[in-house]
């Protein structure tokens, strides 16, 4: 007898989002920035130019719904 699989969509958006913002982060380093100050700018303006665009990392993190973003961050920071 097969077993019906289960899909876990937020589990999915949890990992697609903690990848895009690690590669935002590494983006950010690699070119001297402070990946968190800039990170930070971002999430509280909601302006694109806190990031850089190497890497594609403005196109990935503007992918990214900003109170998705902040809850999964949340999430995270609480063990969650």
């Amino acid at each position: 007898m097969e077993r019906t699989k289960q899909f876990a969509i937020e589990e999915d958006k949890g990992a697609y989002t903690r990848m895009v913002v690690q590669e935002v982060y590494e983006a950010l380093k690699e070119k001297g920035y402070n990946p968190i100050g800039q990170i930070v700018g971002y999430l509280l303006s909601e302006d694109p130019t806190y990031i850089t665009t190497h890497q594609n990392a403005r196109i990935k993190i503007q992918s990214l719904d900003r109170d998705e973003l902040l809850s999964e961050l949340v999430r995270y920071y609480l063990h969650e």
